[in-house]
């Protein structure tokens, strides 16, 4: 009977401690319906009535970092397409403007809600905040730089932005050889030079870098931004076959700064149309709250949406030193614990095979004395 309890106690505490040091969370699968049922989730009242979300103008969003899922790709037919794929998610808080803080990893630390969302939804939307914010920049410089009745109105604001540190806007009006906009959802790259690639389709795409905090593109082989082409996230290849660097292969497309989300008030600051709308909230935060999975338990709001935080509590980030870490990869006390327990239990269980032993070798003893 010792020796049962002994051997029932060793497997639920193996079963325990397996579970806890894979994260000390309960998971919920990306791809299942659940889960993506948290993902798609948006704000609604009974009857389908939205949410009065102009609360959200009080707050600002602030990028904490990217997670990988696999999942399986429905639309592959071939026996060369990826059967599994590459989920890539973002987690962001709305964190109170008063109390946002870019240099700091977590954005706030009370008042906060903490969503999570599709990658892709997330880049293109910041990267829309951004231009906007660089054009609204350089507008404002050029109003201050004098320059109207400069003989060379062009040099004379050219001038102006190097000396005010706003390099980009000398450029800001120039197209780019290189627009991001066409892989933000994985896009096959498309070589100005109409090199062939010997036969080989190349992708580009974002994925997670630097453990989760940062934002990169990579050259891929699939049409699903799954298979790099290299170890180096497809850059050696880039260059070996493009003859050039692939832009944000080094630099993260998505930043720490905290951006609010209230359209600016002035009148002449129409962030390009996006005040032109009923509400105060600006698009950036309109299109990736209504399209993120919500953990809103730290909000003071009157309707909290609480229907991810399991989900997003599987893909918790933590950045300490610059450096982003999924909760997986931390210690877990729990899970220390457990693992003395099972240490004991093994213990105890060799103990009481050695007691069985000795108890039979003496009864072997006696047996041969008779």
């Amino acid at each position: 009977m010792m020796f049962r309890n002994i051997a029932l106690l060793l497997s639920a505490v193996t079963a325990t401690a397996k579970s806890l040091t894979s994260g000390g969370i309960y998971e919920i699968n990306a791809e299942s319906q659940l889960g993506n049922h948290l993902l798609a989730n948006a704000r609604k009242l009974e009857g389908n009535e939205e949410f009065d979300n102009t609360w959200v103008t009080d707050y600002s969003v602030k990028f904490q970092g990217c997670h990988h899922v696999a999942q399986w790709n429905e639309e592959a037919d071939g026996e060369e397409d990826v059967r599994i794929q590459t989920k890539r998610l973002v987690r962001f808080r709305l964190c109170p403007s008063g109390s946002c803080e870019s240099s700091s990893a977590s954005g706030c630390k009370s008042g906060y809600g903490d969503y999570i969302i599709d990658m892709n939804i997330f880049v293109e939307a910041w990267l829309q905040a951004e231009m906007q914010d660089k054009e609204q920049t350089c507008e404002n410089a050029a109003n201050n730089c004098d320059c109207d009745e400069a003989d060379d109105r062009d040099t004379c604001e050219y001038n102006c932005y190097i000396n005010q540190g706003l390099d980009y806007c000398a450029n800001l009006e120039e197209a780019e050889d290189f627009n991001v906009q066409n892989y933000l959802e994985c896009g096959q790259y498309q070589d100005d030079n109409n090199n062939n690639n010997n036969g080989v389709e190349y992708y580009v795409g974002p994925y997670c870098a630097k453990q989760g905090g940062a934002i990169f593109l990579g050259l891929f082989t699939d049409d699903t931004c799954t298979t790099f082409a290299d170890s180096n996230g497809g850059t050696s290849t880039f260059m070996s076959t493009f003859g050039s660097s692939l832009p944000y292969s080094s630099d993260s497309i998505v930043g720490y700064d905290c951006k609010s989300c209230m359209e600016p008030k002035d009148a002449n600051e129409q962030n390009n149309g996006d005040a032109a709308d009923e509400d105060e909230v600006r698009e950036l935060c309109e299109t990736i709250y209504e399209n993120g999975g919500k953990c809103e338990s730290g909000l003071s709001v009157q309707y909290k949406n609480e229907a991810a935080c399991q989900f997003i509590e599987g893909v918790k980030i933590i950045r300490q030193d610059g450096v982003i870490e999924t909760s997986s990869s931390k210690s877990s006390t729990t899970a220390t614990v457990f693992i003395v327990l099972f240490a004991i239990a093994f213990a105890l269980l060799g103990g009481y095979v050695y007691y069985l032993k000795t108890k039979l070798d003496r009864a072997k003893i006696n047996l041969s004395s008779e």
